[in-house]
């Protein structure tokens, strides 16, 4: 837990930024979940609930760089509680680019039902469902990191994100096949792709999230620091 201050004040604005971060995380994930459920079950509903609810994370992003920006101005903070301050603004930034990619499978679901799907592209989905977890799930720990402040589990988390990776290029793999076989499925296979790419992206934005916590702990900016320098700073 992050040292308490002389002034109460201090600390309240502190810990409102923190549950903001939070609060934005749950949200983002919340839009990943939804956005493969309408993946996996071909739900224009569904999209079209990710679609509407896509600028409120911008707006958060907004609120929670302004209320950042607004307490270095007034209270000055040093050593960590600069640190928190900075890496909520670029925590921000990646939740909110989250949401950007649920948002861009719930319009490939709207396309892929505008244009029909065959019954053969229905196994990608499910594929596609198992690493969207993977991704969700990595994102759910990052989140339980930051209000912790878990320096090493953020580092598991980092090490974890070569997992979506791996699944990346294994469906790749698969729908090269898919379209080898059947030349008809090309378009769909190509749309599938992009939300392959989403998903790996969701697990890098996931991935930069715990860097920055353990920037945050240990002052020391781990991004593209081999992970075995990374795993000595965080024991």
């Amino acid at each position: 837990m992050p040292d308490k201050h002389s002034s109460t004040s201090y600390d309240e604005d502190l810990d409102h930024v923190r549950s903001r971060v939070l609060a934005m995380g749950h949200f983002a994930c919340g839009q990943l979940r939804l956005a493969v459920q309408a993946l996996t079950h071909f739900s224009t509903e569904a999209a079209a609930q990710v679609l509407m609810a896509e600028g409120q994370l911008n707006a958060l992003e907004v609120e929670l760089d302004r209320e950042s920006a607004l307490i270095i101005a007034r209270r000055q903070p040093t050593a960590r509680d600069l640190r928190l301050l900075t890496a909520v603004s670029k925590t921000g930034g990646n939740l909110e680019r989250i949401g950007d990619e649920a948002a861009r499978i719930a319009r490939t679901v709207q396309r892929l039902d505008a244009t029909g799907i065959s019954s053969r592209m229905r196994q990608p989905t499910a594929d596609l469902a198992y690493a969207a977890e993977l991704a969700a799930a990595q994102l759910q720990q990052t989140l339980e990191c930051f209000e912790s402040m878990d320096a090493r589990r953020a580092f598991d988390v980092i090490k974890k994100d070569i997992l979506i990776d791996d699944e990346f290029e294994g469906f790749l793999r698969k729908l090269v096949t898919y379209m080898l076989e059947d030349p008809r499925t090309i378009s769909a296979s190509i749309d599938f792709v992009f939300v392959a790419k989403a998903i790996e992206r969701v697990g890098d934005h996931a991935k930069n999230v715990a860097e920055q916590i353990i920037f945050i702990v240990t002052g020391t900016d781990v991004r593209h620091t081999p992970l075995g320098d990374v795993e000595s700073m965080v024991q």
